[in-house]
């Protein structure tokens, strides 16, 4: 909506959003109060104005309740969101988390088989993703990776598979898209090359496809970096060891390695996060999974193909 002022000195433009807030009782509570907790932040700071009186509003709590399918839903209330040009990077932040937030909400506003299929979905929670956007199955093992990790983009999933059959995890890779910008104009031999260059940040995130014992696991990760690190910094193999507490890998399990040049920052499937400083360390592990001789091929094949299309 657009005023101009009686002087034509000052011109405000104003949109308006109004959310409606619809969860299912298994939405997490976390994710609940983090909504409350936003929009509490907003409302106090004058970003946006609560409308729950409004009529408006409770014809929409009427209407959303009186469909039986959607009797299982609760419904948040309604706000407003003013956002006038020129208003600080804060503000708009803040109006866009709240859009972010109602997004992942209204995913939920779904009849019943839609609903249950959806929260049942293996899709990782851990670490810090924003679920806007469409999800992607890695195939061999039906895994669902979020869009973003990180603050980076996924650009491609595959799997680790032993013993010809054995599909032990889904691995997804997600890059810095400003980081990448000139590398996928370059062609594959530039791509390639970057990803064997930590300098380029990346996020591996792996999920459990199969129970596994933390000793198998850290052993396997040990034995296709040590050859590639040609005798050099091997104190790091008994650092990355003891960054994985004595608990075993369970279905579901993750695990996050962000690389940033000589820097790894791990994230194990407790919680635990550690780091490792070592170009050695971290040039071994980018060559692990991007390597000519890679764990995973089918990642490996997946992002030289999602690159460019970041």
């Amino acid at each position: 909506r657009r005023q101009e002022a009686p002087s034509l000195t000052h011109t405000k433009i104003t949109i308006q959003f109004t959310i409606v807030f619809s969860f299912a009782p298994k939405l997490p509570v976390s994710t609940n109060m983090m909504i409350a907790s936003i929009s509490r932040h907003a409302l106090n700071r004058g970003l946006l104005h609560d409308v729950t009186r409004a009529p408006a509003t409770r014809m929409l709590t009427t209407a959303s309740r009186s469909t039986s399918k959607r009797a299982s839903l609760r419904t948040a209330g309604v706000v407003a969101a003013s956002h006038r040009a020129g208003s600080s990077s804060t503000t708009r932040a803040g109006i866009n988390a709240i859009l972010a937030l109602a997004a992942c909400g209204t995913a939920y506003h779904f009849n019943d088989s839609q609903l249950t299929s959806f929260c049942a979905a293996r899709i990782p929670t851990s670490g810090d993703v924003l679920s806007v956007g469409s999800l992607t199955t890695e195939k061999a093992t039906g895994i669902l990776f979020p869009p973003l990790c990180n603050a980076m983009s996924l650009v491609g999933t595959g799997v680790r598979i032993k013993y010809v059959f054995v599909k032990v995890y889904a691995v997804g890779t997600y890059m810095d898209p400003i980081a990448m910008m000139a590398v996928k104009k370059g062609g594959p031999d530039a791509i390639q090359k970057a990803l064997l260059d930590p300098t380029y940040p990346r996020v591996l995130r792996i999920v459990m496809n199969r129970s596994l014992s933390i000793d198998k696991y850290t052993a396997a990760i040990i034995e296709s970096l040590e050859p590639r690190m040609h005798g050099q910094d091997l104190e790091k193999l008994e650092e990355f060891k003891e960054l994985n507490p004595k608990v075993d890998l369970v279905e579901g399990a993750e695990i996050e390695m962000t690389i940033r040049g000589d820097t790894l920052l791990y994230k194990n499937a407790m919680g635990g996060v550690g780091s490792i400083k070592s170009r050695v360390f971290t040039e071994a592990l980018c060559d692990v999974y991007f390597g000519e001789d890679c764990v995973s091929p089918t990642l490996k094949e997946d992002v030289l193909k999602g690159i460019p299309n970041m």
